[in-house]
């Protein structure tokens, strides 16, 4: 039977397991949900685990503000041995010595921090990259790999966990990084090897964080399955944009997609961190907020238990013009008493 349109309208978390690709994954929250419109937010090789971000139904259109946030990963560069894919499910295409510095904790900390900061990465040849129209690893599938353009990134932080060996006897480095939107792992470890003189690629992925989901706010898909709408996650939370609340009758004046007059709006803001006391948070975890509006600052809208639209406020004409409206809503959550 073809998938329609559900009616259901959320985002979920999903702790996409090893061997999956991000395709698959999205294929089983369509059945899940029975819903066509299914989208991520950052594709995982099917060799990486972890956090994984999906929007249902019309919920979809929130990807391009959430696409571009950061990404958060823990990763193991095996040294000594490259491949054609970066990762360890590829053909080994060199093998050479390992430096002895390598093996030294210090040096190794050294050059791991010395990543952080912006640099320009090549994509990899197994890479969803499109040149002409033509898919980067469909190229390289046929042996005929594309040139790829260089893209500017950058690294946030960079952290050496441990060094230690796999069992084939291959050094290897235990790293956390905090990174930007595009950012390939894969490349980074094949860069680092030869910047250090050796050929190296990944033998261990997983994305710890992608934006302001975390992996301990995934499920795996088998639970998704069980929970259902149970498992819905606040998109108003993982926008991490500020938001103002308007009533049932405010809100019938702006569904219409006209603008909403700036002055004299309560703003409220989410409050990050373990153990964050104030005066005046609501039990979500909001508090109001007194900074003013900054010029193109986006805001969510909310109404009742829902996300209504995405505002961008304009100071020269002291307005917020709608930049995405849902005429459902976005649910905040499942209710299963429907407040």
């Amino acid at each position: 039977m073809k998938r329609g349109a559900s009616g259901h309208s959320l985002v979920v978390g999903v702790d996409k397991p090893y061997g999956m690709g991000s395709h698959d994954v999205v294929n089983r929250v369509r059945r899940i949900f029975d819903e066509r419109r299914v989208g991520h937010t950052g594709t995982l090789d099917p060799t990486a685990q972890g956090a994984m971000l999906l929007c249902v139904g019309p919920a979809t259109r929130l990807s391009p503000y959430l696409t571009s946030q950061e990404k958060s990963y823990r990763f193991t560069v095996s040294f000594g041995c490259s491949t054609d894919t970066d990762d360890a499910s590829g053909r080994v295409l060199q093998s050479a010595p390992v430096p002895d510095e390598l093996s030294d904790p210090f040096f190794a900390q050294g050059f791991v921090q010395s990543l952080v900061g912006a640099h320009d990465q090549v994509p990899p040849a197994y890479s969803a990259v499109k040149v002409g129209g033509v898919r980067s690893y469909a190229a390289a599938r046929n042996d005929a790999a594309l040139e790829l353009a260089p893209r500017r990134v950058e690294v946030y932080e960079a952290v050496l966990r441990g060094i230690g060996h796999c069992p084939s006897g291959l050094l290897e480095w235990d790293i956390e990084a905090r990174v930007s939107k595009g950012t390939y792992i894969r490349s980074l470890a094949r860069d680092m090897g030869e910047s250090l003189g050796t050929p190296a690629h990944i033998s261990r992925l997983v994305r710890t964080a992608s934006g302001h989901l975390a992996l301990d706010d995934c499920c795996t898909l088998d639970a998704l399955e069980a929970q259902g709408l149970n498992a819905a996650l606040d998109p108003v939370a993982l926008l991490g944009c500020r938001l103002l609340f308007l009533t049932e009758a405010e809100w019938g004046d702006a569904a219409n997609g006209s603008p909403l007059k700036a002055e004299g709006r309560t703003l409220f803001g989410f409050l990050r961190g373990p153990g964050t006391k104030e005066k005046g948070i609501r039990a979500d975890g909001i508090a109001e907020s007194e900074e003013a509006m900054e010029a193109g600052e986006l805001f969510s809208v909310v109404v009742g238990i829902a996300l209504r639209g995405l505002y961008r406020f304009d100071q020269h004409i002291r307005l917020l013009r709608p930049q995405c409206i849902f005429s459902t809503g976005v649910i905040r959550g499942f209710d299963p008493e429907g407040r």
